[in-house]
Order: C-alpha cells, then sequence, then structure tokens
C-alpha cells in the first residue's frame, strides 16, 4: 500500500476489523517500538452502523456497535489515530502506532511485518469460511409436470 489517502483508509479499516489476537501476535513481534504522547487515550462508545435493504434502498439504523478509539502523536509530531470495533485498548493503541508509523520511513518495515501478513490472515480465514459454506450449498431445481 502506498502513502495515500486510498491506502491509509485501507490500512485503517484492515485494523479495524482484524481479530484481536491475529492483528496482536504480528504487532508484539515487532521490536523498535517509538514513544509517544496521547492526544485522546483510549475510550469506548458506541456507534450507530446504518444499512440499505437491498445494498441499493433507503438508508435505516440498523443498531449500535462498540468501537474503542484513540489518538497519539509521535516525539517527531507524527499523529495516529486508531478506531476498533470491540473494547480492546491494547488494539486500538496499537492501531493508532501502525498507522503513525506507517506516515514515517517505517512504513515499508512496518508494512511488510503487520499489515500484508494480517491481510493474507484474513483472507484465508474469508476463503475457508467461504469454501466450507459452499461445500453445503443445495441446488434446486423444479421439474415439469406434465399436467396441462
Amino acid at each position: 500500500m502506498k502513502n495515500t489517502g486510498n491506502a491509509r483508509k485501507e490500512w485503517l479499516s484492515l485494523m479495524a476489523s482484524a481479530p484481536e489476537a491475529a492483528m496482536m501476535s504480528l504487532w508484539n513481534a515487532v521490536a523498535d517500538r517509538p514513544s509517544f504522547e496521547w492526544l485522546r487515550a483510549p475510550e469506548v462508545g458506541g456507534a450507530m452502523v446504518r444499512g440499505r435493504m437491498g445494498g441499493s434502498g433507503a438508508p435505516f439504523n440498523l443498531g449500535e456497535m462498540t468501537v474503542t478509539r484513540c489518538s497519539l502523536v509521535l516525539t517527531d509530531g507524527t499523529v495516529g489515530h486508531g478506531y476498533v470495533q470491540g473494547r480492546s485498548k491494547p488494539k486500538v493503541e496499537a492501531a493508532a502506532l501502525i498507522d503513525a508509523l506507517m506516515q514515517t520511513d517505517a512504513a515499508e518495515h512496518v508494512q511488510s511485518q503487520v499489515l500484508d501478513p494480517l491481510a493474507v490472515q484474513i483472507r484465508t480465514t474469508k476463503q475457508n469460511r467461504a469454501a466450507k459454506a459452499a461445500a453445503t450449498k443445495v441446488e434446486f431445481f423444479t421439474m415439469v409436470r406434465g399436467e396441462d
């Protein structure tokens, strides 16, 4: 992922929905952790989730989802933000640090050590789930009865 606005959206989205255990095991393997100060310490709250009937109909409020957010600044002035599903303060701190590092010279290292393996794990999990669901697929068909 290049350091563009769309790339940042992609890595923030990846971390927001990634399983905590997978993300934290990859993050814990990173040795160089920068020092930082909190701009906004981790806090838990809720966000309204909206949906559309059929994907294109009128929007409606589906319900609330628990989210945790934080913001921090590295000693060089780089700001990182983290928003994750659920109540994990360690995960949101890691997400904010990764966001900040992805805006520095350490981006390639973080990309190869954390984000790329995380994306592969998530993709593999989705493919395995889809294959398992496809194995249980039932085809229905209608036979023409000879009655007029």
